[in-house]
């Protein structure tokens, strides 16, 4: 009787993990790595601390010729924490999406949700087939599914972006819905439609870097919050963003070992008594916050306004900063929208917030006007007053009007309102403040140097009532410090209103302005 020898399927299955691992074609590969990028597992081994902890669905559609269907979703450790990954495999059918595709996105997206694990997307797509689009598109189990789950994850687990190359057309709002979007100058591009597209639909010539390139998304849009030059800047950059958060909404963000702030100038003298003389709040920053630690979100993008994780003797905060050095710190509709964004996330995530002012208010004009300044505007309030993680503003020195409000001023009820010695809160500022309660009569004095003695006289007046010794007379702020005791006030008081309760109030959801 003659036995019947079977296949031997351990080699088989070791045969075809290993050839799914590869991903496309040799010519694919070869192609993608001369552009000057890596291979999506490359880019895994540099997010992990060491290797995976497992991956789904990497024989999906191998027996077709698309390996994993051009996406690998996996779990690993980043700085010992799991971390759950989506990447595109641009090798596979330039990394778009197919039947099996969003399958797999959307499992792995339950998964993150389920064990409240960060979720980073690695993007690199041409976006959806078009020739798959019948079994993909339009039921319930569709594509769409992938932003569904975006958005009922958002504010769970934080959801990372890094896009190292297209991602055109839907697939465009996977990195508008994640917290932290990190473009690669010269690869990443996110459009709704291709400059050609947009010939033959308006008309319109334009280049793709133009339509949709890094560098106009990090500083004309806002869609990029970090831009890097490569694919391991991309990396960095990540692993750096996580290890500032929790892995979930009901954690607290890990400590890391503290340290002084980086060797410079004091807060005392960093900061100038007039409040026409211009500082660099980085400076300031740099003065506060232990050494090193501030990892800048959106640097690009509004840079009178700057935003940014940080850590206070080891712990994280969230830094909102006016910058006097750009524009005067003055608010735009841009900078509300970058502050509110961010104020968000950090409430999210259990990121107590740090306010530093010098502000003289929100932009004024027509222009401002017809961009929205009062909804953008409207916008910051909202997520200032609707913040319940711990939450300091300090007053460096001007803080006026509506944009005291935006800064988290003492009547939108932050834990502590701290003023240094240089602090004047006031309604509006000296200059705008005497033309508005002596307009008539400095109209009505015709010898030139006469009506500056008098605007000048009004002026001293008007500064002298806005000291801050007569502010704290009032109670209005919980304590003036001496500039060289803030680091240790604020490292004090974050220890103690970090053991309150961060309660949200009692609604379905607040009706936020647009």
């Amino acid at each position: 009787m003659t036995e019947v020898v079977g296949r031997d399927v351990h080699a088989e299955l070791r045969r075809r993990i290993e050839e799914a691992r590869r991903g496309g074609p040799e010519k694919n590969r070869k192609k993608h790595v001369e552009s000057g990028k890596l291979l999506v597992r490359d880019r895994l081994a540099l997010l992990f601390d060491d290797g995976w902890e497992f991956e789904d669905g990497l024989l999906a559609r191998h027996e077709e010729g698309l390996p994993g269907d051009a996406v690998v979703t996996c779990v690993g450790k980043v700085d010992g924490r799991d971390v759950c990954v989506i990447a595109n495999d641009y090798t596979v059918k330039a990394g778009t999406w197919g039947k099996r595709t969003f399958e797999k996105i959307v499992r792995m997206q339950e998964i993150a949700d389920a064990t409240g694990t960060p979720l980073v997307y690695l993007f690199d797509s041409a976006g959806a087939r078009i020739d798959e689009q019948f079994e993909s598109y339009a039921g319930r189990h569709a594509w769409g599914n992938i932003f569904y789950n975006q958005i009922q994850i958002s504010g769970r687990v934080p959801q990372v972006c890094a896009l190292f190359g297209p991602s055109p057309a839907g697939s465009a709002y996977v990195p508008a819905l994640c917290d932290f979007t990190v473009m690669v100058r010269g690869h990443a591009t996110a459009y709704l439609g291709s400059p050609r597209l947009a010939e033959m639909v308006t008309g319109e010539q334009v280049s793709l870097e133009e339509m949709g390139g890094a560098e106009m998304h990090c500083r004309v849009s806002g869609l990029g919050d970090c831009l890097v030059e490569d694919d391991e800047e991309a990396i960095a950059a990540i692993r750096l963003w996580l290890s500032y958060l929790p892995p979930n909404w009901q954690e607290q963000p890990p400590v890391a070992p503290a340290l002084p702030p980086a060797p410079g100038r004091t807060v005392r003298e960093i900061v100038p008594e007039r409040e026409s003389e211009v500082f660099d709040i980085y400076e300031l920053i740099d003065a506060v916050v232990d050494e090193g630690s501030f990892f800048e979100y959106k640097s690009l993008f509004a840079p009178e306004l700057v935003t940014g994780f940080a850590r206070l003797d080891g712990h994280s905060v969230g830094i909102i900063a006016n910058q006097p050095a750009h524009r005067g710190g003055v608010l735009f509709p841009d900078s509300s929208d970058k502050a509110a964004r961010f104020i968000w996330i950090c409430n999210a995530f259990n990121v107590p917030l740090l306010f530093l002012i010098d502000i003289a208010g929100y932009m004024i004009g027509s222009q401002v006007e017809r961009q929205g300044i009062i909804r953008h505007g409207a916008k910051m309030l909202f997520a200032v007053a609707e913040s319940r993680v711990p939450r300091i503003a300090v007053i460096l020195r001007k803080a006026y009007g509506g944009g005291y409000l935006a800064m988290s001023g003492a009547p939108m009820q932050p834990d502590a309102v701290i003023a240094l010695p240089t602090a004047k809160p006031a309604l509006m500022g000296p200059e705008a403040a005497v033309n508005a309660i002596h307009f008539n009569r400095i109209q009505a004095i015709e010898d030139p140097d006469e009506r500056a003695r008098f605007i000048a006289e009004k002026r001293a007046e008007y500064e002298a009532s806005i000291d801050v010794f007569k502010i704290a007379n009032e109670n209005a702020v919980e304590a003036v410090v001496p500039a060289e005791e803030l680091r240790d006030e604020l490292i004090r008081r974050f220890r103690v209103y970090r053991r309150r309760p961060a309660t949200p109030p009692q609604r379905r959801n607040g009706v936020f302005p647009v």
